[in-house]
């Protein structure tokens, strides 16, 4: 694609000023996105966005009230192809506009920025070729991308890439030389593939790509709200190919195939910056490739959208209000550690606080804030990027992940020398970190000084809001929830409206959600604060289960009642949450 189109910015710098003025965005964060837009390529709702300051929605819709023009939320699916051949593909990509219905002569259309001058000449000499007069609607960038995909469909790219290989690529084995194999990979159907099953990822939202040689074929799955799904089936001959394609592109070895190797790459997607974190892991067909989709887009978001509310919401807002103290997110990988400390860090990120991050990838972007990458390979590791952050003067730290001894002391110190410390550490359970902590090699006396709060999460698929359904528990599901949510506080049990009949909602499927009867995840919490009761307990070296009941007398809510709650507030279904947390029973 062409060279990005150049927005202009003067009427979005209205809506910055409407935000400060509605108390949606403070003065100083107006000032620090002003004096980024100057230099930035981003325009000024993509920075907005990105920072997570307002929902996409309500943006779209102060623009709309702004331009006077209406905002229309088009189904995808229901654009047939020859509208959209009106306007080519390049050219809808480049001035953000898609044509979205025709009626007669006139033809509906919908940009994401009417306001922009180019885009404005392009389309009328678009129109005016094809002799239509037009009615423009504003779209958001969700839907924009969603009428993209329509113009052609993953299956039919890849097999039109596969057709132009089949007559340029002969069979190659894996043991030729480096030279040979990187050729293959740069030939332009092979780079054409990856590059379409790369896109075709991003665009449907995928967190994973697995690229897999399964017995004579070559198999792709995209994990899509927690659960992998087959997208594609390759001939098995071209697997060489595609994994020398992906590892060009992510500065691997091309003729290592024996050991696992881990790369990056960088790139612009459907005009979004897009992260990939790349592992090769050798296998007995050959290896395997997957790719961690990392959107900086969708990293931001405050607490109570992740999915934390009542006593789950205060002793972690109490966490982070206190001026030092360690705030620990556990759970396997995947489970959304690290989006829940960058909505905390985003709150502690003020005007007179410095902020410093040592991560592994840096997944987000945040402004104001001090990221830093670890580099292994150099030996700039997490335990020695952290003794150089303490010669930097921080009020808050934050480190990737506690993987060994050296770092998990060094996060301790800095927690106990009054930094607010978080961190992301691999245990099931909160309960668990307490014991994981100690084999580490800490000491029990330093923990409770140390210590906030540990949370454990799982992610669990968010229900469509458009065609859930409500229904009556039967007396199976009913007698089940009521026994796990029995022993909950009288409060709680008024609060989250606990009373027989029970009602949850289950999945049912439409257009909107691809009828798959579910849209995006939310997380379910359990969350163990430091009280004085508990640090007794660590400190006389009592056990694990007494940990857990001491975790009950202060009313922890585990994964499990937790997800039973919100199955009963309609966000998830039961089966669902029983998937998730079926090893919490």
């Amino acid at each position: 694609m062409a060279e990005k189109i150049r927005f202009s910015h003067t009427n979005i710098m209205t809506l910055i000023n409407q935000l400060v003025e509605k108390g949606v965005l403070n003065k100083k964060k107006a000032q620090i996105l002003e004096e980024e837009l100057k230099t930035s390529e981003k325009t000024e709702e993509e920075l907005l966005l990105r920072d997570g300051i307002i929902s996409e929605n309500v943006l779209f819709q102060l623009k709309a009230e702004n331009l006077k023009i209406p905002l229309k939320n088009v189904d995808a699916s229901e654009i047939s192809i020859d509208i959209l051949r009106i306007i080519p593909k390049d050219a809808a990509e480049f001035y953000y506009m898609v044509p979205i219905g025709k009626k007669g002569r006139i033809l509906e259309i919908g940009m994401v920025y009417p306001e922009n001058l180019k885009s404005q000449e392009a389309l009328k000499f678009l129109t005016r070729r094809g002799n239509y007069s037009f009615r423009v609607y504003l779209i958001t960038f969700s839907n924009f991308r969603d009428i993209l995909k329509q113009y052609l469909s993953f299956t039919k790219e890849v097999k039109q890439a596969l057709t132009e290989a089949e007559s340029e690529y002969e069979e190659t084995d894996v043991s030729e030389k480096a030279a040979e194999l990187e050729k293959i990979g740069e030939e332009a159907p092979i780079s054409k593939i990856v590059s379409v099953i790369i896109k075709h990822a991003v665009d449907g939202n995928a967190s994973d790509i697995h690229v897999e040689p399964v017995k004579d074929k070559l198999r792709v799955r995209f994990r899509l709200d927690g659960i992998l799904h087959s997208s594609l089936f390759l001939p098995f001959r071209i697997h060489p190919a595609v994994v020398a394609r992906i590892k060009i592109l992510s500065n691997l070895k091309i003729d290592e195939s024996r050991v696992p190797q881990d790369g990056r790459i960088t790139s612009k997607i459907s005009g979004r910056d897009i992260d990939f974190r790349v592992s090769t892991f050798p296998t007995i067909s050959g290896e395997k490739v997957v790719m961690r989709v990392l959107d900086p887009s969708k990293g931001l978001k405050n607490l109570e959208n992740l999915g934390l509310e009542g006593r789950n919401f205060e002793v972690l807002n109490k966490a982070r209000e206190k001026p030092y103290g360690m705030i620990l997110s556990t759970g396997p990988t995947g489970s959304g550690k690290s989006t829940t400390l960058y909505a905390v860090l985003d709150l502690l990120n003020q005007e007179g606080v410095n902020i410093v991050t040592i991560e592994d990838p840096v997944e987000y972007f945040m402004v104001g804030v001090n990221q830093s990458q670890t580099k292994e390979e150099i030996g700039y590791t997490f335990a020695r990027a952290l003794r150089s952050i303490l010669r930097q003067d921080p009020d808050v730290i934050m480190v990737g992940e506690i993987r060994d001894k050296e770092t998990a002391a060094l996060a301790v110190h800095a927690a106990l020398t009054g930094h607010v410390v978080l961190s992301t550490l691999h245990t099931t359970t909160a309960v668990g970190a307490l014991p994981r902590l100690i084999d580490l090699g800490i000491e029990r006396f330093l923990l409770p000084s140390s210590l906030s709060v540990i949370l454990a999460q799982r992610l669990v698929r968010r229900l469509c809001p458009f065609c859930r359904q409500k229904i009556k528990a039967n007396k199976e599901v009913e007698d089940m929830i009521l026994k796990e949510l029995g022993p909950i506080s009288s409060e709680d049990k008024k609060r989250f409206k606990i009373t027989k009949p029970l009602y949850v909602w289950e999945a049912k499927g439409c257009k909107k959600c691809r009828l798959q009867g579910y849209t995006g995840r939310v997380a379910v919490y359990e969350l163990l604060e430091m009280t004085k009761e508990l640090s007794q307990l660590v400190l006389q070296g009592k056990s694990e289960l007494e940990f857990k009941q001491e975790a009950k007398n202060q009313g922890m809510l585990t994964m499990l009642q937790d997800g039973l709650i919100k199955t009963l507030n309609g966000l998830t279904s039961f089966e669902e949450v029983m998937r998730v947390t079926k090893e919490e029973k």
